[in-house]
């Protein structure tokens, strides 16, 4: 199963409500607009066409980055994740690893 990472930026607040909703409903919130999804692509497309339901396409703004398996990354700050969870994201030009509050003092690396 791949993980991706979903984004937004909506102009009307009940967009954003309903957008927020879907969000949540199939993954985990990482911040207000930014949430964890996890599925094949066929999910993400289910997940695209139930967003493009609800947003104006020109005034509004969603963005959908997978992300690699295996990666590495560090969070700091308030965690959304359970204490024993770790999101981990990787890309060429940087390693982010995700740790909070509730994690122990070193990251599993």
């Amino acid at each position: 199963m791949n993980q991706y990472l979903v984004c937004y930026d909506i102009a009307d607040p009940r967009r954003l409500q309903r957008v927020h909703r879907i969000c949540k409903h199939h993954g985990i919130a990482l911040q207000y607009s930014v949430f964890l999804f996890e599925g094949n692509r066929a999910r993400v497309d289910a997940l695209i066409a139930k967003l493009k339901e609800v947003i104006h396409e020109v005034e509004d703004d969603i963005r959908i980055y997978p992300l690699k398996n295996g990666a590495n990354g560090i969070m700091i700050g308030v965690s959304p994740l359970p204490g024993d969870a770790w999101l981990i994201v990787e890309d060429e030009r940087f390693d982010i690893l995700v740790y909070g509050k509730d994690t122990p003092d070193e990251p599993p690396i």
